[in-house]
């Protein structure tokens, strides 16, 4: 999928995110865009794309951790929109919460 150089530079874009300037916080938005355009389809990126517009937020934590699958090599295929609805689905899971009145 990518050579390992490319990994390494990836994980320097997405670990040193703090304290940039204008033009290296465009750098590094460019630099996630492609990346997520090449591990997600077209589906995916439109859904992404919808989730941001009501939670952007969520929307972050998605690619958070789409980048991190990508830099442990652990995205074996494309994300296609069915499993990103799986990924949001876990996300978004929400606990149960039981009030025991005496």
């Amino acid at each position: 999928m990518a050579c390992s150089h490319e990994h390494g530079y990836i994980a320097k874009v997405f670990t040193v995110n703090e304290g940039l300037t204008p033009e290296q916080a465009a750098q590094y938005e460019a630099a996630k865009k492609m990346l997520l355009n090449k591990v997600m389809d077209k589906g995916a990126v439109e859904r992404l794309g919808r989730v941001r517009m009501a939670n952007p937020i969520l929307a972050s934590q998605i690619e958070a951790y789409l980048l991190q699958l990508y830099q442990a090599g652990q995205l074996k295929e494309m994300i296609n929109e069915e499993k990103l609805k799986q990924i949001l689905s876990v996300l978004t899971e929400k606990k149960k919460t039981t009030i025991k009145r005496r």
